[in-house]
């Protein structure tokens, strides 16, 4: 693999980024589709040593130093054991900016990005305050106050890594956001007069186990993922019990859902109160979100 690279520690060969590109993706063995392969050899050469889909797309020289050929190679060789590659190079994309990411908390999937789009485009600009509850790497809370930004950011995890990861992605990001550690399932919200409660709780059955991919199952942090099969919408029932008093009249609470219990989390908002309950589908036409006003 890569025999035509320099073995001089100090120097620098000069590679062309399409022959890179080719050379590493033959080297991923996992059972994924093409396209998926794809865009984690992408991801591996952009987050890892700085290398653009525009660099291949255009086959530009680029210098790699033996340092970089061997983080490559043990890229390679995780990523085909399942690791995820964002846990990998430690970052994540996540609508428009980059975020730290690490085993203790979920990787940032597109269907958030849809919440969040929603709750940018159902807020107004004024001045007011939004929970983000279970923020894991702050993406949802961090990007809110990247658009809301005359609106205070508060967010919730009850996890202490979780949070030290969040303000850290804050800080890197420049924004302002207030995170607290409070379970949610035990304890109040401290917040009073809320314009926008957003929450991706966990939300995945015990028994779903079965069907997940193992790299999610063996890396990706089980507090964040899964609820008893016996009680399954258990963060709901907190967010909307509990999001319900808080709420200024006109607030809204939205929330990233299971799509096998669209109706039934709409229900649970129902009897906590909430008239105006609406199901948004995701881009695969599957229930993905629940957005209440008060």
């Amino acid at each position: 693999m890569f025999n035509n690279w320099y073995t001089c520690k100090d120097c620098h060969a000069m590679m062309n980024s399409k022959d890179l590109f080719m050379d590493l993706r033959k080297q991923v063995t996992l059972a994924e589709d093409a396209d998926e392969l794809d865009s984690m050899v992408y991801l591996l050469l952009e987050d890892l040593i700085g290398i653009f889909r525009s660099d291949v797309m255009f086959g530009r020289e680029v210098p790699l130093s033996v340092e970089q050929k061997s983080l490559l190679v043990d890229s390679v060789k995780r990523i085909n054991a399942g690791e995820p590659i964002q846990y990998i190079s430690g970052k994540a994309h996540f609508y428009g900016c980059v975020f730290q990411v690490n085993p203790t908390v979920l990787i940032p999937r597109p269907e958030t990005e849809e919440l969040v789009r929603e709750a940018i485009k159902k807020s107004d600009l004024t001045a007011g305050k939004v929970l983000d509850i279970g923020t894991g790497s702050g993406c949802i809370a961090i990007t809110l106050a990247n658009h809301l930004s005359d609106k205070s950011v508060f967010a919730y995890d009850v996890s202490d890594a979780a949070l030290a990861l969040a303000a850290a992605n804050a800080r890197s990001l420049s924004m302002n956001v207030t995170f607290r550690k409070v379970d949610i399932l035990n304890e109040p919200i401290a917040e009073q007069d809320l314009d926008l409660i957003v929450s991706n709780p966990p939300y995945v059955t015990v028994s779903e186990k079965a069907s997940m991919k193992n790299n999610v199952l063996e890396h990706e942090p089980h507090l964040a993922l899964f609820v008893p099969d016996n009680d399954p919408l258990i963060f709901y029932k907190a967010i909307a019990e509990k999001g319900f008093t808080v709420l200024k009249p006109g607030g809204r609470i939205m929330v990233e859902i299971n799509e096998q219990f669209g109706n039934e989390t709409a229900e649970v908002f129902r009897k906590a109160g909430f008239e105006k309950v609406k199901i948004i589908k995701d881009l695969q036409n599957k229930d993905r979100i629940v957005s209440v006003m008060k």
